[in-house]
């Protein structure tokens, strides 16, 4: 795989791992509302099952929140040390001639 495919398959990956990330995300915000919405309705499996629920979830959007930034840390040091800017200018020029 030539440098700048790579560079674009990793811009890629980083972009589906925003994508997870922003739905974990909402996926918090949903289990969120159900333990409120749970308080009026007072459900007992819903109030005992769904904390834990909660913190695994928390605890997965870290980990991708993490990796994340990572990842896009190797993106960004990986398009630096291989000129990327140039190869997508080349790219370009080479696709108008």
């Amino acid at each position: 795989m030539d440098k700048l495919k790579k560079f674009q398959l990793m811009e890629k990956i980083a972009r589906e791992l925003e994508d997870v990330r922003n739905s974990q995300q909402a996926v918090l915000e949903k289990i969120g509302k159900i333990e409120v919405d749970n308080i009026e309705l007072g459900d007992k499996n819903i109030e005992k099952t769904i904390p834990e629920i909660y913190q695994r979830t928390a605890d997965n959007s870290e980990a991708i929140k993490a990796l994340l930034e990572s990842f896009q840390e190797q993106t960004a040091e990986f398009g630096e040390k291989n000129n990327v800017g140039k190869l997508l200018e080349q790219q370009q020029i080479n696709s108008i001639k």
